[in-house]
């Protein structure tokens, strides 16, 4: 490639480039405003695809995207308030990574919008100020932690395929798969459960994703397959991580009993082990003190426990209201309701698997939704 050519391209990106900037700002009810605001800042806007992207990234990044739990959704946003409004507010508790303003085609916003974050204390920070911050008299703005879904459901795998033949026969179908998450069947550890959760390297990745595997558009290894959203696992603020003394244990033998797994954990300390609560092929330890439930889960994870290998971590608590907020936000159905025979029930849940709610006095279906059936019948 020539000097010449190489300046041709250059010309032809930065064309490009500016062709998207007048298309998203030129002619904007405030215009001035929305160029100013660049101006001042050194971010881009772009407009595509029905929402117009405040940097992403910003200025001079060099760092890697920030992760999950970086993310806020702002609601309530007056259809005539614009980035040139909304910018000065969220950037006061922190540094922007980017901002997402749905547009509609009159050239108004839709009333919504995400902001992404460098940092995960400043989305916290943008929660906790933010939320109701009048943005207009009369108007409050309705900020909260965004539902980022990465994690597709896949069911009707044939129950011999391993992880590796999974992760590769799903990498051919859809772009980019970060992971496969597999449970062996809790009755032939040799099994799958017929299905398997493939964790994508952003939700635009998984949306494209399901869009593709949906029924009737592709079959894997010769079978019909479901797709469907993960439940998406919950950003659990690192001060009440801190408290947690319970340990969540999976992949254990259905015939292994409660008393097995209570002696096994409280080997390190004699008594350490309050209670123990089994269900199926998962179960939760309950530990008198955070240091041995620590110990026990550094020296148990990955062991061999009665013939099959377990996985031990900390058992994540969820606040039922939040969880069941967050259920909605994500599936966008009704939120979960208490049964009424329950008796009085922690302020935490711990939604670690499809049998968790139900040992917490909720029905099945409150987690599970139309991925149901494949945890409810035989393995």
């Amino acid at each position: 490639m020539t000097a010449e050519d190489s300046l041709a391209m250059m010309s032809n990106d930065s064309t490009n480039m500016t062709s998207k900037i007048t298309e998203g700002v030129a002619g904007a009810p405030n215009e001035a405003a929305l160029f100013a605001l660049m101006e001042r800042t050194g971010y881009a806007m772009v407009q595509e695809n029905g929402q117009r992207k405040y940097g992403g990234p910003p200025p001079g990044w060099e760092g890697l995207h920030p992760p999950r739990g970086c993310e806020v959704f702002v609601g309530k946003i007056p259809r005539d308030v614009y980035e040139d409004e909304l910018v000065p507010v969220f950037e006061s508790v922190g540094r922007i990574y980017e901002m997402r303003l749905m547009m509609d085609f009159d050239g108004k916003n839709r009333g919504y919008a995400f902001v992404m974050y460098t940092q995960k204390h400043e989305a916290k920070r943008a929660v906790r100020e933010l939320n109701n911050y009048e943005i207009r008299p009369g108007r409050l703005l309705g900020v909260c932690c965004s539902v980022d879904n990465c994690r597709l459901f896949i069911g009707g795998i044939p129950k011999m395929k391993k992880r590796e033949e999974i992760l590769e026969e799903i990498s051919k179908v859809t772009e980019g798969v970060l992971d496969v998450i597999v449970y062996a069947s809790a009755a032939d550890k040799m099994k799958n459960r017929g299905f398997a959760f493939v964790e994508y390297e952003s939700h635009r990745a998984a949306a494209m994703a399901r869009r593709k595997l949906m029924p009737g558009r592709i079959q894997l290894w010769g079978h019909q397959i479901a797709v469907d959203w993960a439940e998406p696992e919950i950003d659990v603020d690192e001060d009440v991580m801190e408290t947690v003394k319970i340990l969540y244990v999976r992949n254990l033998m259905i015939e292994t009993s409660e008393d097995a797994i209570k002696k096994i954990f409280g080997q390190y300390n004699p008594g350490c082990v309050e209670r123990v609560k089994k269900i199926r092929d998962y179960a939760f330890v309950h530990f008198i003190s955070r240091d041995d439930a620590v110990q026990a889960m550094r020296n148990l994870n990955g062991t061999e426990l009665e013939g099959s290998c377990i996985e031990v971590t900390l058992a994540k608590p969820v606040d039922k209201e939040q969880y069941t907020r967050y259920q909605k936000a994500a599936k966008g159905g009704a939120p979960a309701t208490a049964t009424t025979t329950e008796v009085a029930q922690p302020n935490y849940v711990y939604p670690c698997d499809p049998y968790t709610l139900a040992y917490y006095g909720y029905p099945y279906n409150a987690l599970i939704g139309p991925n149901r059936d494949y945890f409810v019948k035989g393995w």
